[in-house]
């Protein structure tokens, strides 16, 4: 008894001293589940704040991509939805406005500011009316329809579907369809009771719809990215015979996963992601970029560069 109470303290001091003593092994990689937004000549980069995921979110601003600048916070708790737990926002623009659609306490919200940096925020504070827990939310418009991707948390991290209003502020939950889940001998390698796919990105090209979706464990060494297409945005999805496209194959880095497809100023398509912050431990993440080819035609497929991998410089 008294040796495993020895080693537990022992353990214990070792992991409070791992999280807390070691210098990082590049600068600030402090932004896990990132997006990126292009406006008006500057890229705007949110995403979990590691271990200030309670505290909302913070921004950084570049115009090259390269050199990157803390823009302080942009959303607070109170002024919208959350005490805890603020994952994986996205920002897009939608009738004259920033939107921000982000996890708090395992539900979805929505905010709104007037400028990318901004502060968002809700008239009326509360999350999504959904059934179910919800995280990881992705707004597609297509064809005068709103489409929110997400993840259910139910047998396992499903991602869905559903419509939306166009107050963004109501989900048609007689819409939700799933649209993946683990089934992949390389989406769930840990072989988890609870399987995982989540950090849904999605894009039209032609008649074909793209998912780009994360599977495994967030902690798992395996955390990659797939992708899946459809001919219509509820599905049915089909999964691509090559995934995953994005891993620690071609990054050389463990847990490479849940990030955001982005056009940059030249016109290359970019996909930023987070991996773990080294061989031997998950956090804080480290924010890394990496340039994706997209297909030519109906029958291509996508494909990542390894020779374009790189860690943001975010000061």
């Amino acid at each position: 008894m008294y040796s495993y109470f020895l080693s537990f303290l022992i353990c214990l001091t070792v992991l409070r001293f791992d999280a807390a003593g070691q210098a990082p092994e590049a600068p600030n990689p402090l932004v896990a589940d990132p997006t990126i937004f292009y406006h008006k000549g500057v890229y705007y980069l949110y995403g979990t704040n590691g271990h200030n995921a309670d505290k909302g979110f913070t921004a950084y601003t570049s115009t090259d991509l390269r050199t990157w600048k803390a823009a302080g916070q942009v959303l607070t708790p109170g002024e919208a939805f959350g005490t805890r737990g603020f994952w994986a926002p996205q920002v897009f623009a939608y009738n004259g406005h920033f939107y921000m659609a982000y996890t708090a306490n395992e539900h979805i919200a929505i905010a709104v500011a007037d400028h990318p940096l901004g502060p968002f925020k809700q008239k009326e504070v509360k999350p999504l009316d959904a059934p179910v827990r919800m995280i990881d939310p992705f707004v597609f418009f297509d064809n005068g329809h709103i489409y929110l991707y997400h993840v259910r948390l139910q047998e396992g991290n499903r991602i869905f579907v559903a419509e939306m209003d166009a107050t963004l502020q109501h989900i048609k939950e007689a819409t939700a369809r799933e649209c993946v889940h683990a089934a992949e001998p390389w989406e769930n390698t840990a072989a988890a009771k609870w399987g995982v796919t989540e950090g849904p990105t999605v894009f039209k090209k032609g008649k074909r719809y793209y998912m780009l979706y994360s599977a495994n464990d967030f902690r798992n060494p395996d955390y990659a990215i797939g992708v899946a297409t459809s001919t219509a945005p509820a599905g049915p999805w089909k999964k691509e015979d090559g995934n995953p496209i994005i891993s620690k194959k071609n990054t050389g880095f463990n847990g490479s996963g849940h990030g955001d497809l982005f056009k940059d100023k030249k016109g290359n398509w970019q996909y930023v992601l987070h991996t773990h912050f080294s061989a031997t431990r998950v956090g804080p993440r480290k924010t890394a970029i990496i340039q994706v080819v997209l297909p030519r035609n109906n029958n291509g497929t996508i494909a990542a560069d390894p020779e374009t991998f790189r860690f943001l410089n975010l000061q």
